[in-house]
This record gives structure tokens, sequence and C-alpha cells, in this order.
């Protein structure tokens, strides 16, 4: 097919997917319809049991977005105004931005370039006596090295809170992703591997302080139905708690589409393996994923699926072209981001990070993916570095 007629390939889609649970998403409406209470109710504390039940975590709080977990966690897991926590370089922006709307400062560290995943060694490094806690991002497919972090956090008497956002699925040695310390989160923003239609997630821990401070941040400071609101400036980290509640419309799309995403981690996964297998002789492919060596092994779950190319740019426009669509995780490393120019952080302090940044791209990766589709993408790629077709 010639590329100037084919249909355009987006980034990202869930119309069939969608399609697909609608039934199941629609008999759970039926039901929120019927009682009247939308926010913070009766199909949020059932997505709840389910994602505790899916994830083994003890304990499961909804809350309106990724990035308002990340920060009641660190609230609830005793960051403290003016505590440094240790983060990755190499990540979105709210895995820092967290830290500072918990009142304390983001210090970062270089990520390892297998995994894209906070470096150990580089972490401990940054270690300072305001050091409280370190945040790991398991990034694209793949577990942080939670062996080598924990260690780290065992020398230096550190928490260990995990930036779990796109780690639905993913498990270490059988322990799902958010579980290996105080607790994690999972995002559901809807390109995540289980997406709501709308911002949404959660917080996942098996530590009953932790989940008893979480929710008490998450209605305003309270507890239960009371009105006395008693998350303040002495008991916390230095703020009030706020509103984070989950929209029950959020809670019946996600229960719907959570009995299929097994077998969408399935798909995904034939997905990744049929794009690695087209594009491992490509001339201009520097990397295709892999999983890092370790002891313990993690399971994969492929969120996205990126490669490292040469002339990352070129390459994107000419995808772009062709109707292909890309995207860019992360054009620039956290370190060098404007509203962290305070900091006093200078380009060079994290080489594998800014390197990651100049040459990793995104390809189009969902489960309503066909691998003629995959087909067309490399087949793109492929003429870019080579300049001829098969």
């Amino acid at each position: 097919m010639n590329s100037r007629s084919a249909p355009p390939i987006p980034f990202f889609t869930q119309a069939s997917s969608f399609e697909r649970c609608w039934p199941e998403i629609r008999r759970h409406l039926n039901a929120l319809f019927d009682r009247g209470k939308y926010s913070h109710g009766r199909q949020v504390v059932e997505l709840e049991k389910m994602l505790a039940a899916y994830t083994g975590a003890e304990h499961v709080l909804a809350v309106n977005s990724g990035t308002d977990a990340l920060t009641l966690l660190l609230r609830a897991a005793g960051v403290r105004r003016g505590d440094e926590v240790v983060v990755p370089a190499f990540s979105f922006v709210a895995t820092a931005s967290s830290v500072a709307l918990a009142l304390a400062k983001p210090v970062f560290a270089d990520i390892d370039p297998e995994s894209y995943s906070l470096d150990p060694d580089s972490a401990e490094a940054a270690v300072t006596e305001r050091t409280t806690a370190i945040m790991p991002t398991h990034l694209f497919w793949q577990l942080a090295d939670m062996a080598g972090i924990g260690q780290v956090a065992a020398r230096h008497n550190l928490t260990v809170v995990e930036d779990s956002a796109e780690s639905i699925g993913m498990r270490w040695d059988g322990t799902h992703a958010g579980l290996l310390g105080k607790g994690g989160v999972l995002s559901f923003f809807p390109t995540k591997t289980l997406g709501a239609l709308g911002d949404a997630g959660a917080i996942v821990t098996n530590d009953p302080d932790v989940a008893d401070q979480a929710a008490i941040l998450r209605h305003h400071g309270r507890m239960g139905r009371t009105t006395d609101h008693i998350a303040g400036i002495s008991n916390l980290s230095g703020a009030s708690g706020t509103n984070s509640k989950m929209d029950d419309i959020q809670a019946c799309v996600l229960m719907g589409k959570l009995p299929h995403l097994d077998a969408d981690i399935a798909r995904r996964a034939v997905l990744a393996e049929a794009y690695t297998e087209r594009l491992r002789a490509v001339p201009g492919v520097l990397r295709l994923p892999s999983l890092a060596k370790r002891e313990v092994q993690s399971d994969p779950v492929f969120y996205v699926y990126v490669i490292e190319v040469e002339r990352r740019d070129e390459l994107v426009e000419h995808l772009t072209r062709q109707g292909i669509g890309t995207e860019v995780y992360y054009p620039t490393p956290l370190h060098l981001q404007p509203c962290f120019a305070e900091l006093g952080y200078r380009r060079g302090d994290f080489p594998n990070a800014e390197a990651a940044c100049e040459h990793t791209v995104a390809l189009p990766f969902h489960h309503d993916l066909d691998e003629d589709t995959v087909d067309r993408v490399c087949e793109a790629i492929r003429t870019f570095y080579t300049g001829s077709r098969n």
C-alpha cells in the first residue's frame, strides 16, 4: 500500500478494546446511575477490592490521578517538609514534582542504561544527612533493580517508595510492583496498560499506617464521615489534606476493563516480540528492549515499546510524514527542566539519563494493534535508515 494512501497509524487508541469491554462497563454504569452516588461511592470501593485481589496488596486507595497518588503516598509514608528524596533524572515530571508537592526536595541520580530505572550506585552517591526516602521509577516494561535499591535504603535507613505508575502486572519474584517498600502507585491515565477515560490513580501498600494516613489525606484530612479535619501541620508533612477522591464513573470503566488485563498484557508481549524481530537488524536502531540481567528476574509488562535510535528527531519527522504517530519519553531530563533550575544541576551531571533523552522514541503500541501495522511501522523505519524498500 502506498504510504500516502494508507490510513494513519495513531500512537495510541483504545477504540476496539473499549467496544469489547463495553457490556461490562455498561453494567457497572447502570448500577451507578441507579444508586445515584457519583463520587467516592460503592463502585470505587468495589474497584479497590478488585485491584487488591489482582495485585495482592493489603490496601488499595483509589484517588483522582497518578500524580496525586505519588504525592499523598510520600506524605503518608512519612516524608516531611525539607526532607530530601532521591529520584531518577529520567522519568515523567510527576516523579519529581510529587516530591516538591509533598514539600520535600527532589535529589536526582542517574539511571541504569539497560532498565532506564534508578541506578543504585548513583542513588547512593546522592544520599545526604537530609535524605529520608528513595523513590525508584519502574519504566516502560520492567522493574527497577529493587534488590540494589533495597540495599542502599538499608545502609542509610531510608524509606523506599515506588513510582510504579506504569507497572500494573509487573512482579518481582512474585511480588507486585509497588509492594516492595512502603508502598507504590498505579496510574490509570488513558494510555496506560489499564486505562480509564480520564485521570485516575491508586495507592497500593501493605502498611496499615500508610493506608490510614493516605485515606485521611485524600479526603480533606478527615476520617470517614466526620467533619473534623485531623491532617495538618503538626502531624504530617506540613499541609492539610486535599480532595483526591476517584470519580465512580472512572471506577466503572476500570472494573469493566480489569478482567481483560491479563489477555491485554499477553497481547502486548506478542506485539513487542513482533517489533523486536523486525527491527533487530535495522541499521540506525541502537537498542531494542531487553531485560536487565539480575539474580531475581522481574516479570516484564510492556506499557510502551521504546527503542534507541540514531538521528531520533529526524526519524520522528519522517514517521510523522508517513502518518505514523510516536512519542518521546522524555525529551529533557528532569535535572535540566526549567522548574528545577534552582537546584543547580548542569548538563553532563547524569550522562545515562541525558543519552536516553537524546535517543529514545516510543513506537505505536496498544493491544488493538495488528502485526500488519507493525510491519508498516518497521518498514518506514528501515526505509529511513537505508533509503530503500524491499
